[in-house]
């Protein structure tokens, strides 16, 4: 499973609105991706689990996909956690 360590760029975290079109992204992409801050691993299909992991802005975070395409979704999904959508 490809994994990539990064840092969330959006200026408030993933609140309610980023996380919500990230895991739209995760859903669409028809790959298992998970999603760890510090212990914690989540599904990231799943809102709730996103939102929970309580992630601010600079948290590094790990993205592990699975699935048909793996490399070019975590690329995707990667480039969407390191981008400012509070800008």
């Amino acid at each position: 499973m490809p994994e990539r360590i990064l840092a969330v760029a959006s200026a408030h975290g993933l609140h309610a609105r980023p996380a919500a079109l990230f895991v739209k992204a995760v859903n669409d992409s028809g790959c298992t991706v998970e999603l760890q801050k510090g212990e914690r691993t989540i599904n990231a299909a799943s809102i709730l689990g996103v939102v929970s992991l309580g992630i601010e802005h600079g948290d590094e975070v790990t993205l592990r996909v699975q699935g048909g395409m793996a490399e070019a979704v975590l690329q995707s999904l990667g480039a969407f956690l390191e981008r400012d959508h509070d800008a």
